[in-house]
């Protein structure tokens, strides 16, 4: 079996011709603390890069708002001009001078995203580029309309800069809302083993073959703990972490998964766990920390 067949199978995204590994890579943590700044070693970060590649990744995901604009530098240093590679970034957001997390989310500032990130990775149009919606705390989207943003990037796709569009941080109704305007390819919003708000969501997206992409699929700033999956763990022989991966390409086909990291040791970890197979009682066990949580 090649290093491809056994990261988690493949997906094609709907109305495309891009197939992509189930098991990414997310770019995010390349950047220095906080997503903000160079990383202390530039070198590990371009080399755990390009070993996600020579394993088999073919799925990588970024932002030009990342560093900000670090980690697009890092990726053209590592990757371009990225044969094979599918990229997908976002727009909507920018870094403040403080390191702080703000909207860019007018039309101009949607255009000016996608000019930075085409100059930053030195492409002519980006794989795939994800609308990043600005919601409510602890991670939760905001209703409201979308169709002035989503048309703006529709307008850059028919232009050619921008193949194929998604959404993040998005609620049913602007996924739905954003199907009658342009082709939705894939949504990447906050899911994991402890938080499960997206069911329905992602049942949704796989009656329609859209991809679904869970950010902090780890947990993110703060790790899952949970007793129940360090046994699960323990009876599999994975860490904690791997168990939480493997659950996710267990829970629908159209799932893809991005973890991310700045070890070499690490990304190891994270496509191992790829290769676990769970069994239908483990996954009721697993099934029941989102059912505590909620």
């Amino acid at each position: 079996m090649s290093s491809k067949e056994m990261l988690g199978g493949t997906f094609t995204f709907p109305g495309t011709d891009v197939t992509v590994q189930r098991m990414g890579y997310g770019a995010m943590q390349l950047a220095g603390p906080g997503v903000f700044g160079p990383p202390k070693d530039r070198a590990e970060a371009v080399a755990v890069l390009r070993a996600a590649v020579e394993a088999g990744v073919n799925h990588i995901d970024t932002s030009d708002f990342y560093g900000p604009h670090v980690v697009n530098e890092i990726l053209r240093e590592a990757l371009h001009p990225y044969a094979g590679l599918t990229i997908v970034t976002k727009v909507g957001g920018r870094r403040g001078e403080k390191a702080e997390w703000l909207p860019a989310q007018s039309p101009e500032e949607l255009r000016q995203g996608v000019e930075d990130n085409l100059r930053n990775l030195k492409i002519d149009a980006v794989d795939v580029v994800n609308l990043r919606l600005w919601g409510g705390g602890d991670h939760k989207p905001a209703e409201g309309s979308i169709e002035e943003r989503w048309t703006a990037l529709a307008e850059l796709r028919e232009k050619g800069l921008v193949k194929h569009l998604g959404l993040s941080h998005a609620t049913l109704n602007q996924v739905q809302e954003a199907e009658k305007i342009a082709p939705l390819v894939g949504v990447q919003n906050h899911y994991n083993l402890a938080h499960r708000e997206d069911d329905a969501l992602i049942d949704y997206l796989g009656t329609k073959g859209i991809a679904y992409v869970p950010y902090f699929p780890l947990g993110g700033f703060s790790p899952l703990q949970s007793e129940t999956l360090n046994d699960v763990a323990a009876k599999v022989n994975a860490t904690p972490m791997q168990v939480a991966l493997a659950w996710l390409l267990h829970r629908a086909p159209h799932v893809l998964l991005i973890p991310g990291t700045k070890s070499l040791g690490h990304l190891k970890e994270n496509l191992a766990a790829a290769e676990i197979v769970l069994s239908e009682d483990v996954l009721r066990e697993l099934d029941s920390i989102g059912a505590r949580v909620q």
